[in-house]
C-alpha cells in the first residue's frame, strides 16, 4: 500500500468552492492529467483558491484555506456536475476536516521561494493551472504547519464560503443598474 501523498487542491471559481466545501465532494474536468488518477483514498487535498476565485483579484490572494481527506477512489460520475457553466465527469468524496473563516488563510505567494513544488519561482504561477498539484513531503508539512493554527472546524467557518455563492452580475444586467 502506498503512502498518502499531499496535493493542493486548486479552486478558481467561488460556487465551485461552495459546491466542495458544502458537498465535501470533489469533481474533477474532463482532463487525462495523470495526478488526477493516481488520487486514492487517505490521500491529503490542502484547499487553495485562486486570487480570482472571488472575482476580485486586486483585494483578494491566493489562499490555502483548508485541509481534506478522500475518502473514496476518483471514478466516472452517473451524472457530471455543472458548475460555473462546465461540466466535470468524475470526481471522490472527502472529508474536511479544518477550514479557516472566509478571507483568512495561508497566503501562497510570499512562500513560493521556500516551495520545492515551485522550481522556477518566477513563473510559479503556471503551475496552479490545473485541478491537483502534487506537494513534496516537506513542502506539504510546510503548508499543513503554516494553515493549522488558522482553521477550526468545517461546519464552524462553512458559513462566510456559501455566503459568496453566487452567480456573477451579467454585462447586461450592470448596465441596466448603473
Amino acid at each position: 500500500m502506498k503512502e498518502p501523498s499531499s496535493y493542493l487542491l486548486i479552486l478558481g471559481d467561488r460556487q465551485a468552492i461552495a459546491w466542495v466545501l458544502r458537498e465535501q465532494r470533489m469533481a474533477f474536468p474532463p482532463t487525462v492529467r495523470s495526478e488526477i488518477t493516481q488520487v486514492r483514498p487517505g490521500d491529503e487535498l490542502l484547499i487553495y483558491t485562486t486570487r480570482g476565485a472571488y472575482r476580485n483579484p486586486t483585494r483578494d490572494r491566493g489562499r490555502i484555506i483548508g485541509r481534506a481527506v478522500v475518502t473514496t477512489e476518483v471514478r466516472r460520475l452517473d451524472q457530471p456536475v455543472h458548475i460555473a457553466g462546465r461540466d466535470y465527469p468524475t470526481g471522490c468524496d472527502l472529508r474536511i476536516d479544518r477550514l479557516a473563516p472566509w478571507g483568512s488563510g495561508v497566503e501562497l505567494q510570499p512562500l513560493v521561494a521556500r516551495l520545492d513544488v515551485f522550481p522556477n519561482p518566477a513563473a510559479w504561477s503556471i503551475m496552479l493551472r490545473r485541478a491537483l498539484l502534487r506537494l513534496p513531503a516537506d513542502d506539504a508539512v510546510l503548508l499543513r504547519d503554516l494553515l493549522a493554527p488558522l482553521t477550526g472546524s468545517r461546519d464552524a467557518n462553512l458559513s462566510g464560503y456559501l455566503a459568496q455563492d453566487r452567480p456573477p452580475v451579467s454585462q447586461s444586467f450592470r448596465r441596466i443598474t448603473e
